[in-house]
Order: C-alpha cells, then structure tokens, then sequence
C-alpha cells in the first residue's frame, strides 16, 4: 500500500466523514467507506467480527433507557463519548459483533441473573429499534446470511459465569435468550473456576466447573477463557469437546498482564481448534499501561466499597481519578498489530481474531479509537505483509469456524444422548 492510501485511512480513523456519520441506518453497502480498494473486498466477503463490546453497559449505566443516547446517530456528542453507534460501526466495515452483557462481580446470586436478564433485554430492544441496522444472530449461518442483507449481526455474550448463580438450569435459559459465548470468570473467582485477577481457589474447575463447561459444548455455547486463571485456561480445553475462545484477551509474551494468554496456553489453542480475540485496551498492550491498569483496579475495588451497587456514581468517580492520575503515553494502532503478529507466529493463521473491548475500556489505542478504525488496523496489517486469506481468517473465518465445530459438536452430543 503506498504512503497516501496509509494517511487516508488514517484520516477516516481520526475523523469519520460528515455523509457517513449523517447516512441513514439503510445504507446499501455497509463497507462503501472502508478505504483501501482490497480491504473493502475482505470485509463484504467476509463478516468482519468483534467478539467484545459492551454497549449494553452504557446503557445499563443510564437506567437500560434506550432514549439516552440514539446508537443511529453520532455517540461522540454525548457528554461522554462513547466509542460506539451504527453510522461508524458501517464506516469500519463491521459485519457482526458479540455484545456483552456484562454485570459486575459485586452483583451474585439472584441481583446477577437479573441484571444479566436485564443487559439480555436491551440487546433485544436495540435490535427491535434498529432493525435496518442490527438483527439477532443465533449461529454461524446467521452471522453470514445477516451479512449478506447488510445488516450488523448482533450477538450476545455473558461475561462471567457468576451471570447463572451456579445454575445450569439458568445457563440453558440464557442460551435459549440468545447467548452465544459465556466467560467462565470475570475479575473474581466464582465457585467453580478461578479468575486470571483473584487468589487461585479451584486451581483450575471444580466438577461442577467441568459440568458447567459439559453443558455449553452440548448447548453449542462458546466457552471464553478471556478473564480466568491459566489453571482454569488448562482444565476448560481439557474438558471441553468444542474449541474454545478467548473474546478479548491478549498475548502475555508482549504484556506481563495475568489477563493475557502465554506462549504455551497459545500452543494448546492451536491444538484445541480455537481463537484469541485480540483486546484493544492499552492496559493488555503495552507493559507501562499493565502496571497503571493495576492501579485503577486497586482505585476501582477501593470505590465500590463506597458507591456499592450506584454504578454510575462509581463510573463518574473513575472519570475523576483518571483525570488527576492520567495513563502513560497512549499505545498505538502497531500496537495491537504486534500481538497479532505474536499470535499469528505461534498459534497460526487460523487461531487468531478481533476482541475490541469498545465502551468497555477506559480509553483506546491512538488510532484505532472507535469501530470506524478497523480498516486502519487492517490497512497496518497489509503493510506488513499479511495475506489476503489470512486477513479473512482474522476478520471473521476463525470465529466462524469455531460457531460451527461447536455447533456440530452440540448436534452429536445431543444426539448420543
């Protein structure tokens, strides 16, 4: 790619064009301002996936109103910018994303199940609102045949087993609602499986942790790794018959964050058939930002002793304290790009995936700020020689892959039993 084709995606990263973001929700061709010529082509014949973005939190922070903000129109103009809404999201060629329904591990037992029923409830809302925009996938073949309508596939993830009250009953209900992925763990060890930032208390799962993970291959659910104990990474794709996925997680040969996925547990991906989805949030990154991510951990469990379960007054007062404590200097669009390197070295092609983390995260790379950059990302990748089929497997075959294996696994498991 020559040097003004780079500045012109680049461009659009920084300042997404006016007649996009004023386009209506109908627009014939969601990829018309994805830049390069050949990355346009990739993402029209390929969905390109993210596995994790967390809209339905912003809403649940404004009381699940869906009047609080128009995700048809242009979120920057909220008095908190949000890094999300449909016109960038068509800009940035994306063809599917899985929307989390995260609840934070402060909510247990029913308060959890709940909340996640309520986060399960805006997702589809937001599609009944949208529906020139966004419809509900369910599988693999819905993903590509919403894609080909150009429409949004909107997916569901939970983030965190604490979400079914240690309840497979509840898990086939949250499957049956439309979830299609569920992490094991958030930021805190449930009773059957141990998080990458708890003190280690199964050392790995419990039985029921197994049964857990037993029933979502027989569900079809997608097991994610991304916030558990390597313990935990080990014993799921020990038990689990279908791959599994990690939705937004990064490589920890790059950042020393327990968060991340080492060399060998990558190795061990390959092997299982499953994906990394790798996460934007500086913090996975680059190593300066791991040890400020701590701290902000540290400020935030400091703070939900005092707000409790008034979220938005404890997101209000993380504005502040990163305000008075700011991060080091930002990561960058290369950054990102090297973990997908590091991944595509020692997993392979087929293994690797895009996990943004969008309205999640405190803030993102330089240059890939919000959902309209990931032509920009892509463009970097080109550069570095990245091939045309790899980038498809990036983009949304990988992910696509593994929906079906674990698909087919559900259909044989069900039908031997």
């Amino acid at each position: 790619m020559n040097r003004l084709a780079t500045l012109r995606l680049s461009l659009l990263c920084l300042v997404a064009p006016l007649s996009t973001m004023r386009a209506a929700e109908t627009t014939a061709d969601p990829q018309q301002k994805s830049g390069d010529p050949l990355i346009r082509q990739i993402l029209r014949e390929v969905p390109l996936m993210d596995g994790h973005n967390d809209i339905p939190w912003q809403y649940r922070l404004r009381a699940n109103d869906l009047a609080a903000f128009n995700l048809a129109g242009d979120t920057r103009a909220l008095k908190r910018p949000l890094s999300t809404d449909i016109p960038r999201l068509r800009a940035g060629g994306v063809g599917g994303v899985f929307w989390s329904v995260y609840v934070p591990v402060t909510l247990r037992g029913g308060a959890a199940v709940r909340a996640t029923l309520e986060q399960i409830d805006v997702v589809h809302r937001l599609c009944a609102k949208h529906p020139d925009a966004l419809e509900l996938a369910r599988s693999a073949d819905d993903i590509e045949r919403i894609h080909r309508t150009g429409r949004i596939a909107s997916l569901i993830g939970m983030e965190g087993g604490h979400s079914i009250d240690n309840s497979l009953a509840t898990l086939r209900m949250m499957h049956a609602l439309g979830a299609r992925y569920m992490g094991l763990t958030h930021a805190a060890n449930t009773d059957w499986a141990d998080s990458a930032t708890d003190e280690p208390r199964a050392r790995g799962l419990t039985p029921f942790g197994e049964e857990v993970v037993r029933e979502m291959n027989r569900l079809g659910m997608l097991v994610d790794l991304a916030h558990v104990s390597k313990d935990t990474m080990l014993a799921a794709m020990k038990v689990s018959k279908a791959p599994v996925i990690f939705s937004h997680s990064s490589a920890r040969a790059l950042c020393d964050h327990p968060r991340n996925v080492d060399d060998e547990t990558l190795r061990l991906l390959r092997d299982n058939g499953g994906v990394i989805m790798i996460n934007f949030y500086p913090g996975y990154l680059v190593q300066a930002h791991a040890g400020y991510t701590e701290k902000l951990r540290a400020e935030r469990k400091r703070l939900q002793e005092f707000h409790g379960d008034n979220f938005a007054a404890l997101d209000e007062a993380l504005v502040a304290w990163r305000t008075t404590n700011p991060p080091p200097p930002n990561a960058t669009l290369s950054d990102v790009a090297d973990h997908l390197d590091h991944v595509l070295k020692v997993a392979g092609e087929n293994h690797v995936g895009l996990g943004s983390d969008f309205d999640g995260i405190t803030y993102a790379p330089k240059g890939l700020e919000d959902v309209s950059c990931f032509p920009a990302l892509f463009a970097e990748l080109q550069r570095r020689r990245w091939t045309r089929d790899e980038m498809k497997k990036l983009a949304g075959r990988n992910i696509l892959r593994v929906m079906h294996v674990a698909e087919r696994v559900a259909s044989d498991l069900n039908r031997s039993k």
